[in-house]
């Protein structure tokens, strides 16, 4: 089962959202990044606080809020052919030069990004609890 690990957030003040998440939330900076993004972790999930730029990677304007979700999964290729399979685009690879940083990019229906990866501060499958109650 795939796991929400990764959110990523862009901010007009990378700064004063990621001192929210840490003064209002108790979230710790796991890093700091060249390109003015911040890193943060509640110890399971990532969140990245990244700067608005004056546009997307296919042109489309900048904006605030929500921008795109990151999940880790057990079976990397596994998942990537079912979101295929569902409609979605693979858009790209990112690798940061550690296992602590890496994401496969795809983009799906109504354009919503979804990364399969790896982020600081996130935790692994293997540490989620077991026995959890499934919603049906």
């Amino acid at each position: 089962m795939s796991k929400i690990r990764h959110i990523a957030y862009r901010a007009a003040d990378v700064e004063g959202m990621a001192n929210f998440f840490v003064n209002a939330l108790g979230m710790t900076i796991t890093q700091r990044r060249k390109n003015r993004a911040i890193d943060l972790s509640d110890g399971t999930v990532n969140i990245t606080v990244l700067p608005i730029v004056q546009a997307g990677p296919n042109g489309e304007p900048a904006r605030q809020g929500i921008d795109h979700i990151g999940f880790t999964v057990g079976d990397e290729a596994a998942a990537s052919r079912a979101m295929e399979a569902c409609g979605a685009t693979k858009i790209g690879t990112l690798e940061l030069g550690s296992s602590a940083h890496y994401e496969v990019k795809f983009k799906g229906p109504e354009g919503i990004v979804v990364d399969l990866g790896h982020w600081v501060g996130a935790a692994p499958i293997e540490q989620e609890k077991r026995g959890e109650e499934r919603i049906s």
